[in-house]
């Protein structure tokens, strides 16, 4: 029991660790982004939204390469061809569908934060596409390292998650002070 419990603790400490480090990077990168679209000439709504839309194809294409990775894997797989109605997932299945579940999540989010700060920023186009680059980083060693458990995702699932709930409470702010655009 002990054992466990030290085992679970560890586990822990290293999730903590993972998510406080990408927690830190998402800060840096963000506030340099900022930096950078301060005092840039504001842009027309219309115009940000676009260019919104457009970056956003990239964190969508995540979507599709979570859907295109369980289609794969019930291709090859003679106990997951017949579709999960047909009978349980196997392990392959199983973890494939959780990070396809976890992206979905993550996608759906970060897409309606980007326009809304796209919508709230006079200047967005760099802090979106620092959101953007980090999504695509966090879900690339999400993925690589979701076999290695919560310590092995945890950083990855923080650079994805981290970014995208920073810029929202950047876009309230904006909003709740009048300095939205």
């Amino acid at each position: 029991m002990n054992e466990d419990h030290a085992g679970f603790q560890r586990e822990q400490r290293q999730v903590a660790i993972g998510m406080a480090a990408a927690a830190l990077v998402a800060i840096a990168a963000i506030a340099f982004a900022l930096w950078r679209a301060a005092g840039g000439p504001a842009q027309p709504v219309a115009e940000r939204l676009a260019v919104a839309l457009k970056l956003d194809l990239l964190v969508i294409v995540w979507l599709l390469a979570s859907i295109g990775n369980v289609a794969r894997l019930r291709f090859f797989s003679p106990q997951d061809i017949a579709g999960s109605a047909s009978t349980a997932p196997s392990d392959a299945v199983r973890g494939g569908n959780a990070i396809l579940q976890n992206t979905l999540e993550q996608v759906v989010l970060a897409v309606t934060v980007h326009l809304a700060l796209a919508a709230a920023l006079p200047a967005p186009t760099p802090v979106l596409m620092t959101l953007v680059v980090l999504f695509g980083l966090g879900r690339l060693l999400f993925w690589r390292g979701y076999a290695g458990g919560a310590a092995g995702r945890a950083f990855g699932f923080a650079l994805t998650f981290y970014p995208t709930a920073f810029a929202l409470i950047a876009g309230i702010v904006l909003v709740l002070t009048g300095r939205a655009a």
